[in-house]
């Protein structure tokens, strides 16, 4: 019984001494200022960076596995025509899709109120009958349309007041994007070349038992990320060309920007293929009710093949995290963070399985 007291007033003491610690760090947050600023700062190109890493380091790796004769690609050279690479790609993308996707977004502006009548007059004809027309004069569909076409026009002329009265916050958000974009090439190219120096860094400072166990839950860690970050890459370039291949086929007008944004909301996990089919039942709608069936038979077949053959095969069951469980992550992290932790949600958690398993099994060993 005193043994127990005593550990229960220990750790008493020991909380109350954290709490203390925290409360007095509040009341002198002028010292860390910079220090959040500092890491603010950083944040969005590290992040970037990290993802590119993940996404680039496979073909690093096979660069310097390359041997012909006496020619040896070394990590640095292998780092820097990766970049290179990289940024050919991101160059004729925004040479060749980028003005075709602003050029669909500027008609897809231009012809919204069309578009708004056209469902319309759609909803319409599904009322011709008298139930219907009933539960139509109830709803009052004509009302709604309305009401979203002088919801757009506000919006638009709030836009562009903001436009007008922030220039300093717009100047600011222009120079934080170039100093982002120009960055993050020079970190990337260093995470590339010196990425795997970091684990034996680490270690080397660390007691020989505890190095061990750091290089492996940190190489667990890395693979998690790696797999995910890798996987999702490969998934979003797949379905976002098909989508458009498909919708184009079908019909769809602004196929190839209905394609980019189901390639991009297929991050989202599970919820992200419905998001993505919404803007293309919309612009189906003027083709009628076969080309909304068209549009969803589309939508069926490319999420189908990714989720039996391009899901199981790159991801795996890296991650194994039950979808009520993915649900609840996305609904908390939307909620806490918007649309970055929406995306950070499912990586983090994964991170954080993979270390709570880890110290988990060395538990049970001992």
């Amino acid at each position: 019984m005193n043994k127990h007291q005593s550990r229960l007033l220990f750790w008493s003491l020991e909380i109350l001494l954290i709490v203390l610690i925290i409360w007095g760090c509040t009341q002198i947050d002028f010292i860390f200022r910079p220090i959040g600023t500092f890491f603010s700062t950083l944040f969005a190109p590290v992040l970037i960076a990290g993802f590119f890493f993940y996404a680039l380091n496979p073909l690093v790796n096979l660069l310097v596995k390359i041997h012909y004769k006496r020619i040896h690609i070394n990590r640095g050279w292998a780092a820097f025509i990766t970049l290179l690479l990289l940024l050919g790609l991101v160059g004729i993308a925004l040479y060749t899709f980028i003005p075709k996707i602003a050029y669909q977004i500027e008609q897809l502006a231009l012809n919204m109120p069309t578009y708004l009548q056209d469902m319309q007059h759609y909803f319409n004809h599904l009322t011709d009958n008298d139930n219907a027309s009933k539960i139509a004069h109830s709803i009052d569909l004509e009302t709604y349309f309305n009401n979203i076409q002088a919801s757009l026009t506000v919006m638009l002329r709030k836009v562009m007041l903001s436009m007008t009265k922030s220039l300093g916050t717009m100047v600011g958000m222009v120079t934080s994007v170039t100093v982002t974009v120009i960055t993050v090439p020079f970190i990337l190219f260093y995470m590339l070349k010196d990425g795997p120096k970091l684990l034996p860094a680490i270690q080397k400072y660390l007691p020989e038992k505890t190095a061990v166990r750091a290089g492996e839950l940190l190489g667990r860690m890395s693979q998690t990320i790696a797999r995910y970050i890798s996987g999702q890459v490969i998934e979003c370039l797949f379905v976002g060309t098909f989508s458009a291949i498909g919708y184009s086929l079908v019909g769809i007008k602004y196929a190839l920007l209905v394609g980019v944004v189901a390639g991009l909301t297929n991050i989202i996990p599970y919820v992200g293929v419905y998001i993505g089919l919404v803007p293309a039942l919309m612009l189906a709608m003027p083709l009628g009710v076969s080309g909304m069936v068209w549009v969803i038979v589309v939508c069926v077949i490319v999420n189908q093949v990714d989720g039996n053959l391009i899901y199981p095969n790159v991801i795996g069951k890296t991650l194994d995290i039950h979808p009520l469980t993915i649900i609840i992550l996305l609904l908390v992290a939307g909620n806490i963070a918007g649309l970055l932790g929406v995306v950070l949600a499912v990586p983090f958690y994964a991170v954080v399985k993979t270390i709570v398993q880890y110290f988990y099994s060395i538990y049970r060993l001992q």
